[in-house]
Parts: C-alpha cells; structure tokens; sequence
C-alpha cells in the first residue's frame, strides 16, 4: 500500500512538473512572446478606456463644485487708485476726472 501511495504521488508530480515545463517552453517561442504582448496591448487599452469613462464620469460634478459663484458683478481695481473700476466704466474719464 505504501509503495502504491509514493508511486501515484511521484506519476502527479512528474505530470504536473512535465505541463508546468511545457506551458513555460510555449511561453518563450515566437508565438507565446507575440501573444503576450498582444495581451498587454488589450490590457493598456482597457486601462486607457477605464480611466477615460471615470474621467467623463467625474467631470461634470467636479465642474458643479469647483464653479465659481458671484453675488455681484466682479469689481476690477486699478494699481494707482483706490477707486474700483466696474465693467464699462472707462478708465480714462477716471483720470481726466482727476486732471480738471
């Protein structure tokens, strides 16, 4: 009995090492090489298309977010004067107020 145990324990291994060998030997010809890089090709390619639905997804509550929000009308200042400038004002009737 015992004799029978080590012999069938023994034809598995010599099986499973025979396969696992001959997978490895059909990974490194020409044909397992080009199959592989083909399956890092797909792979890249799922990864971009993955990351680019997240993206598309994402993108409109990132702008809901982020969007800034005015009360009023942005007020622009000039370097030289304390006196805000409000869109359409022209800057040039402020200085030849101060001219007359």
């Amino acid at each position: 009995m015992r004799r029978g145990l080590w012999f069938a324990a023994g034809a598995g291994a010599g099986l499973y090492a025979a396969i696992r060998g001959q997978r490895a030997l059909e990974t490194f010809t020409a044909d397992g090489l080009r199959m592989r890089w083909q399956a890092l090709g797909v792979g890249a390619r799922m990864l971009r298309e993955e990351v680019a639905a997240g993206k598309a997804e994402a993108e409109p509550a990132l702008r809901e977010r982020f969007r800034p929000t005015y009360d009023t009308t942005p007020q622009l200042t000039s370097g030289h004067h304390n006196r805000s400038i409000a869109p359409g004002d022209d800057a040039t009737d402020a200085s030849e107020e101060g001219k007359q």
